[in-house]
């Protein structure tokens, strides 16, 4: 049997020692594994198309390219496992706590602070949210990384230094972005305040298309065994953000689709999608 070949993509230096541990991990239990890593979701959603790839480690972004452009050619995209981390996250709208809005009718044609134009978490979804309730706002993108939607922290701390600096009125940022910004010291105690907290979302799966490679199966009933209680797998999920697999859905993906469906961003993805 050929390697079941993963994508990922680059988005940090630990990206090499995560997927080197899950291929060890993955041949020892019976998984004959390979990955490819990409630059850039779009190239990557492109050779999963193309069959170059069996399973692709998708952005919420990647997953809904994926799947349309799999449905539009008949095919069918799966969403197989995802971390327990990737369940039910927010995004908040930051103010500043001494001069921002009170409310988010008040953001109406202020200067927003976003992350990357395709991060969901810090563009897609939060402004997608803003447009649904009717308040028009100047989004002013920190393009940090653009083609790997967001899955860094780079623009969103640009996002975040550029309201402190008071260059916007807003920003936009994953919640658990915000805390972490609290630790490291960005964000000082009392700086900011939220004027805004998005539903709940889903984040990144595990996406296969068709009937996949025969070890498609073993590859996922593997993973879904991963223990955090394992200290020979302890460090690969730590470095990946996680303490256990789930099963994937698709069902917290519904405000990210709205918000690329409303702005036509979606429709013009897909048509750059395609041999690279």
């Amino acid at each position: 049997m050929r390697d079941l070949i993963l994508g990922a993509v680059a988005y940090d230096a630990k990206v090499v020692p995560i997927w080197d541990g899950f291929l060890a991990h993955f041949r020892a239990h019976g998984v004959p594994f390979d990955y490819v890593l990409y630059s850039n979701y779009e190239r990557q959603v492109a050779a999963h198309l193309r069959g170059d790839v069996d399973v692709a480690w998708n952005s919420p972004l990647a997953w809904l390219q994926a799947q349309h452009a799999a449905a539009a050619a008949g095919r069918r995209a799966q969403a197989v496992a995802m971390r327990d981390t990737d369940r039910d996250l927010t995004s908040v709208i930051l103010v500043r706590a001494d001069r921002g809005p009170a409310t988010i009718a008040d953001l109406r044609g202020r200067r927003i602070g976003v992350g990357a134009g395709d991060s969901p978490q810090a563009t897609l979804i939060p402004l997608g949210e803003l447009a649904e309730a009717g308040v028009e706002v100047v989004p002013v993108r920190h393009d940090v990384l653009v083609g790997k939607h967001g899955d860094h922290v780079g623009g969103e701390r640009d996002a975040v230094k550029a309201l402190l600096a008071g260059e916007v009125d807003a920003a936009c940022v994953i919640d658990g972005n915000r805390l972490a910004f609290a630790r490291e010291g960005l964000l000082a105690p009392g700086a900011v305040r939220v004027v805004h907290q998005t539903a709940p979302y889903d984040h990144c799966n595990m996406t296969v298309l068709d009937d996949g490679h025969p070890a498609i199966a073993r590859f996922v009933e593997v993973l879904l065994a991963m223990s955090y209680d394992d200290p020979a797998v302890r460090p690969l999920l730590d470095l990946e953000g996680l303490t256990r697999w789930l099963p994937g859905r698709t069902s917290g993906y519904a405000a990210l689709e709205r918000a690329v469906t409303r702005d036509g961003s979606l429709a013009a993805w897909l048509t750059t999608i395609g041999p690279r």
